[in-house]
């Protein structure tokens, strides 16, 4: 039998084994939802070809300023669209319709590819800082004449990324709980 000092160290060696192991374990792998991809969206109320403008040398940032400083990255106001535009293909259908909201002072009304539900905060300016490239969640935009949703944006594949880049895990990191 055991004396009790030895039982002690017997089990202290015993934890301090189990914890050198559970530092050792690759992050948690969650499996996702069966989710069909990719998901077509609904068509924008103007043609924009991502694929065309990523070749002209314009970066995500360029339209989607507020990705590196905001909680939202949203969309280009038209004056900014309107400064190559005023003559750059100024004559298509869809360049003038974008002209008339400018004119009018309307933003344009882009149908959204990625949606998170309202419960869920997500900062773009965050993930932006912490050397997330926009492909990750977006998918190759760069590539796309027309977006679809290509890559899941749900909660296990977050915490997939989260925990492949040892980024917080737990529940307030991306849920506001109590408010």
């Amino acid at each position: 039998m055991l004396g009790c000092k030895q039982f002690r160290q017997s089990l202290l060696a015993l934890n301090v084994g189990v914890l050198v192991l559970h530092c050792q374990q690759k992050p948690p792998v969650y499996r996702p939802p069966d989710e069909k991809l990719p998901q077509a969206v609904a068509p924008q109320p103007i043609a924009f070809n991502h694929k065309k403008h990523v070749a002209l040398g314009q970066s995500c940032l360029d339209c989607h300023a507020g990705a590196a400083e905001e909680e939202q990255a949203g969309f280009p106001p038209t004056e900014h669209c309107m400064t190559c535009h005023e003559t750059i293909k100024a004559d298509t259908p869809g360049i003038k319709k974008l002209a008339a909201a400018h004119q009018r002072g309307e933003k344009v009304k882009w149908v959204r590819v990625c949606r998170l539900p309202d419960f869920v905060f997500f900062s773009h300016a965050n993930h932006t800082k912490a050397g997330v490239q926009c492909e990750s969640c977006h998918g190759p935009v760069a590539e796309r004449q027309v977006l679809a949703k290509e890559v899941s944006t749900s909660m296990v594949m977050c915490m997939n990324c989260h925990a492949a880049k040892k980024a917080p895990n737990g529940c307030s990191a991306c849920h506001q709980l109590g408010y």
